[in-house]
């Protein structure tokens, strides 16, 4: 009779199908259930108290999720979540299970990114999630999704990463800098501030927002953006950005025919504040800039966020194109106006965290309606 087909064994009736897939499947499927797992202590719940009462004269209320991010108390969650809030509560897992709640204070919030820095006091170390990189994950990566929607804490949802470097939508209905990831794992309100996880278990992304026209489409935002401000937050108790005074557009057709461009790499200079730090640095208007510091210039978008992550202060050298001839122009960042440094929130006095004259960096990339670098 001679051997038996794939995947059958010998007496067994002859199949089609080998059944290495299915093994891994199984295999996938254990190890999503594994990292949800291990996760859950470090995933805590947010509620808070809003001014105003609802229909039966109660107190408003808002739900949230959030990350522990140091054991002594650090959580990081989204500002919308906390927004306007009069009191905030966190629920956290006690070390047999149990929920634990413990009153927040805010060390600060930053609207352009939607990120903000709580801590809490448990009288004991709390268990943490790492935070990795948004590059750990491609297009078509499983994902694990932890959070509090609807109120229905911890919960567990899996699915794929979608696309990546989203920064032509804004779900949330907000103009900020934004770099969404994609994933069609179920993100719903109470979400927001959760962990977004890869298959290792670290923290690749954090929930952020739903695309209410659709199903299966959910919005996070890199943890790379978060640990670039974090620094801010914890120190300051907002960000400082870096400014350079100019208006820059991606090299489209457009572009290339209104400026007369020979080439279409890098970026055109489509306005230079008077006064500002590229004006007295030498740039102009119809000036292509292909490069900053050590990194190439491709799109408006990321050379803003380029800018702001410098901080404020920091010197960064512009390679530039005007005409056909090569320019390296040095620029001193300033801070973006209407930005002066202020008082941290009113919730919480900030936490100290860099040493003074150590300005923290910040990555990532950003919208296209970020404002000018």
């Amino acid at each position: 009779m001679g051997a038996p087909a794939w995947g059958a064994k010998r007496g067994e009736p002859e199949r089609l199908w080998v059944e290495a897939q299915q093994r891994s499947v199984r295999e996938e499927r254990s190890a999503l259930s594994q990292v949800a797992r291990s996760a859950m202590p470090a995933v805590v719940s947010i509620t808070t108290t809003q001014p105003g009462t609802n229909a039966e004269g109660e107190q408003q209320k808002g739900i949230g999720s959030g990350v522990i991010i140091h054991p002594d108390g650090y959580i990081l969650t989204s500002a919308h979540v906390i927004e306007g809030a009069e009191g905030i509560s966190i629920s956290v897992l006690s070390e047999r299970g149990y929920p634990e709640e413990y009153p927040a204070e805010l060390v600060g919030e930053d609207e352009r990114t939607d990120f903000a820095l709580l801590k809490i006091d448990a009288g004991r170390k709390l268990p943490v999630l790492k935070l990795a990189s948004a590059s750990r994950v491609d297009v078509g990566d499983w994902v694990v999704v932890i959070g509090n929607p609807f109120g229905l804490t911890h919960s567990v949802t899996a699915g794929v990463v979608s696309a990546k470097g989203r920064t032509d939508v804004t779900p949330n209905g907000r103009d900020g800098d934004f770099d969404y990831m994609q994933v069609d794992a179920s993100i719903n309100p109470g979400n927001s501030g959760g962990p977004v996880l890869d298959v290792h278990g670290d923290v690749v992304a954090i929930a952020n927002a739903v695309n209410v026209a659709g199903q299966g489409i959910g919005f996070a935002i890199p943890v790379d953006i978060a640990k670039a401000v974090v620094p801010h937050l914890q120190k300051y108790g907002r960000v400082r950005r870096g400014w350079m005074g100019v208006s820059v557009l991606d090299c489209t057709p457009d572009a290339i025919e209104a400026y007369g461009l020979a080439r279409t790499r890098g970026v055109v200079v489509s306005e230079v504040t008077d006064g500002g730090p590229a004006s007295r640095a030498g740039l102009q208007v119809g000036d292509v800039i292909e490069g900053l510091d050590t990194s190439k210039v491709d799109r408006a978008a990321r050379l803003r966020w380029q800018v702001a992550s410098r901080g404020v202060g920091r010197s960064v050298m512009l390679r530039v194109r005007r005409g056909e001839r090569p320019l390296k122009l040095r620029v001193k960042l300033e801070e973006l106006p209407g930005e002066a440094l202020e008082l941290a929130p009113t919730l919480a006095a900030p936490s100290k965290g860099t040493p003074p004259g150590e300005e923290p960096g910040m990555g990532g990339s950003g919208r296209p309606d970020a404002p000018s670098p």
